[in-house]
């Protein structure tokens, strides 16, 4: 068996990217890698089409159960980690990495949270959880397993799904209702596609040698700013016609998390808190531009318009 690149998440928002672009930047470089994506369902459309890439194996198998053995049997050397963010998450996640450790793992790509949510004081419960995470990483115990966290803007997809919704139900019927958005009408926001931090994710994976990424969190953003307005004039163009009636800052996705059981409603506050960030401004370019690094190596390209147009075509 060949030396292995562990993603866990491969189906995910993220984990789709790192799994397409692995195997053309393992080709370009004659690695001699093979690429194990973790699902939970085998029969899903999207494992199967991964499955079909060059280098790439599928498996079904929750990674919370993951362990030393069975990583050293996969022979596995360098991972993706894209965790959940569930109240649990430090309990689940800090397990994955002592057993990498334990099996000699040599390098971690870790999806962590925006940078402004990530403190040992942030409202926001995984902004701390991931905070504590990458402190534990830091300890002098885990120096053998080198490590590189992905602090990402807001996902495009999951902050336009009312909007995509919106326009379908305006197509199917040509009744407007109101138009919500999360976005403050004009606080700027550079929202990321998560396909473009799948890709950074491999090119880190690809590389001979991580050693100058290692310990380093970088910012992930999208290639512009967008504000409310931008949103609904955005709306306008596709479907030809003026929005009747906007809501902005609106949160009724964060309150579906907990009207289906997602999450207790004590965690509401916390949600809230994390868009308090994007009302003010602090989720831009120029409050938090996109590390150097990652311009460097994989620039983040997919603008909010590209990712509206392609899931309208999905």
């Amino acid at each position: 068996m060949a030396p292995t690149i562990l993603v866990i998440g491969a189906t995910g928002n993220t984990g789709k990217g790192v799994v397409y672009n692995l195997p053309t930047l393992l080709a370009s470089k004659n690695s001699n890698y093979r690429i194990l994506g973790l699902t939970r369902s085998l029969n899903s459309p999207t494992s199967q089409k991964l499955a079909k890439l060059p280098l790439v194996e599928m498996q079904e198998k929750d990674w919370t159960t993951i362990d030393a053995d069975w990583l050293k049997e996969q022979e596995v050397v360098k991972v993706y980690v894209a965790s959940h963010n569930l109240p649990h998450q430090f309990l689940d996640e800090s397990a994955l990495y002592v057993a990498l450790l334990q099996a000699g793992v040599k390098y971690v790509v870790k999806l962590s949270t925006s940078a402004v949510h990530v403190s040992p004081s942030s409202p926001v419960f995984y902004g701390r959880t991931h905070w504590a995470i990458e402190s534990l990483l830091s300890q002098p115990e885990f120096r053998s397993l080198q490590w590189t966290s992905l602090q990402p803007n807001l996902f495009t997809n999951a902050f336009i799904a009312p909007i995509v919704d919106w326009i379908k139900q305006y197509q199917k019927t040509g009744n407007q209702g109101t138009l919500p958005t999360i976005l403050a009408a004009d606080a700027p926001v550079a929202m990321i596609d998560p396909e473009d931090v799948g890709k950074v994710g491999a090119y880190l994976l690809a590389l001979d040698d991580p050693t100058p990424h290692n310990q380093v969190r970088y910012i992930l953003n999208g290639p512009e700013d967008i504000t409310g307005r931008q949103i609904v004039e955005m709306v306008e163009q596709y479907v030809g016609v003026k929005v009747q009636d906007v809501e902005y800052k609106a949160t009724s996705t964060i309150n579906g998390l907990i009207t289906a059981g997602i999450f207790p409603e004590k965690y509401l506050p916390s949600f809230l808190a994390s868009c308090e960030a994007l009302w003010q401004g602090k989720c831009s370019l120029s409050e938090a531009p996109t590390s150097k690094e990652i311009i460097e190596l994989a620039p983040p390209k997919r603008t909010t318009a590209d990712t509206l147009k392609a899931i309208m075509e999905e």
